[in-house]
């Protein structure tokens, strides 16, 4: 058997295809780890340290958290070809114009959010993967592709329309499936090479394994946030690894395929350690930008707004985790009537803090712009 595995037969005469059968991980021989790789080891390790410090500093942590958990739902499903933008997932009318393509990041952030909580009680394994998957394909255009349980028939990956005589690769069949997944089980818990490499390896290999009927990609990405918490690197969802694959969506591909065909480990772990660079290098900026705002706004409220600030601060506040609002629902979440909400935000409007993002007369929706802009990047949609 070659390095990466091997191509097995399937069936017989005009029926026939060659399913890719994945060598278990570690490979052999093992991973050769050159002065390059070693210089991007510790620059990652390094960037994902001061993440992981920066995160506990971080004033109302929560809702950072549940920012970068969102945004990271977004890129992951825009890699899949999902069209939504980070504003439609802030829409406060968000459940009465709800579509497809918004559900299926709603889906991921729910996915997400649960595995957080699920980790505390089971080890990442088949059966966590296959509850997460349950919850990220309910009610989405993958609902009949047995959301929640490993695929029982052969599937395959191509452009639209493709079938098994033309797809540009086969995943194990079903048998070589739930054993490459058992053998990706014990490499998770009980391989003892550098963590960083064992997520590199263990994305390329849950990817190639492809054991669900839909979904794998966006499983496969939450995998590493899970792993980088499994293995102490970071203690949250600060990491929108999804922001490198999407810019580099081709390369992310043509790289996995490469392993595959000739066996070229080493070069997709540099790979994934540059996009754990560059990820956590943007999630850095973006931190420090959004903390940076938040001071500064909070000051402006404080020196400008004259008498009791108690409605305004409490409405600057819940902006930072809905950037996007209306008078009415804020009220709601605020406990204030409407016109005390109204007036509290028609300060902050003054301020410049936020801006009419329609110009209805009813139901007007108000943005925290300044914050939206830092967000936004690498949102946006494909040309």
């Amino acid at each position: 058997m070659k390095r990466q595995g091997e191509f097995v037969n399937n069936l017989s005469g005009d029926l026939s295809y060659k399913s890719f059968k994945p060598s278990s991980l570690p490979p052999n021989p093992d991973i050769s780890i050159d002065e390059e790789m070693l210089n991007l080891i510790s620059d990652s390790s390094r960037i994902l340290g001061k993440l992981d410090i920066k995160s506990e500093e971080i004033p109302n942590k929560d809702v950072f958290i549940s920012m970068y958990i969102r945004k990271e739902a977004l890129l992951s499903s825009q890699i899949e070809g999902t069209q939504a933008t980070l504003d439609d997932i802030f829409d406060p009318n968000i459940d009465d114009n709800i579509n497809l393509e918004v559900t299926d990041v709603i889906n991921y952030i729910k996915a997400s959010t649960y595995s957080n909580e699920l980790i505390q009680s089971l080890p990442l394994s088949s059966r966590f993967l296959r509850s997460i998957h349950k919850i990220l394909l309910d009610g989405v255009r993958g609902e009949d592709k047995n959301p929640g349980e490993f695929r029982k028939t052969q599937n395959w990956i191509g452009p639209q329309g493709s079938s098994l005589n033309n797809a540009k690769f086969i995943p194990p069949n079903v048998s070589d499936m739930k054993d490459s997944m058992s053998e990706l089980e014990n490499f998770i818990h009980y391989d003892e090479s550098n963590s960083l490499i064992k997520i590199a390896l263990a994305h390329y290999q849950f990817e190639t394994i492809h054991p669900f009927l839909d979904g794998n990609g966006r499983i496969g990405r939450l995998l590493i946030g899970l792993m980088l918490k499994e293995y102490k690197i970071l203690n949250a969802d600060i990491l929108y690894i999804s922001y490198f694959f999407k810019r580099n969506r081709v390369e992310y591909y043509d790289r996995l395929m490469d392993v595959r065909l000739k066996g070229h480990y080493e070069q997709w772990i540099k790979f994934f350690l540059t996009g754990i660079f560059e990820a956590g290098s943007n999630s850095l900026e973006c931190i420090n930008l959004l903390v940076s705002l938040n001071k500064k706004n909070a000051s402006l409220i404080e020196a400008t707004i004259k008498g009791s600030k108690k409605t305004v601060l409490e409405v600057f506040n819940y902006i930072q985790s809905n950037p996007i609002i209306d008078i009415g629902e804020t009220a709601k979440r605020i406990g204030k009537t409407y016109n005390t909400t109204s007036a509290a935000i028609s300060k902050l409007q003054k301020l410049g803090i936020l801006k009419v993002s329609n110009e209805q007369e009813r139901n007007r929706v108000f943005a925290y712009e300044d914050y939206l802009a830092i967000l936004r990047e690498g949102t946006e949609l494909y040309k």
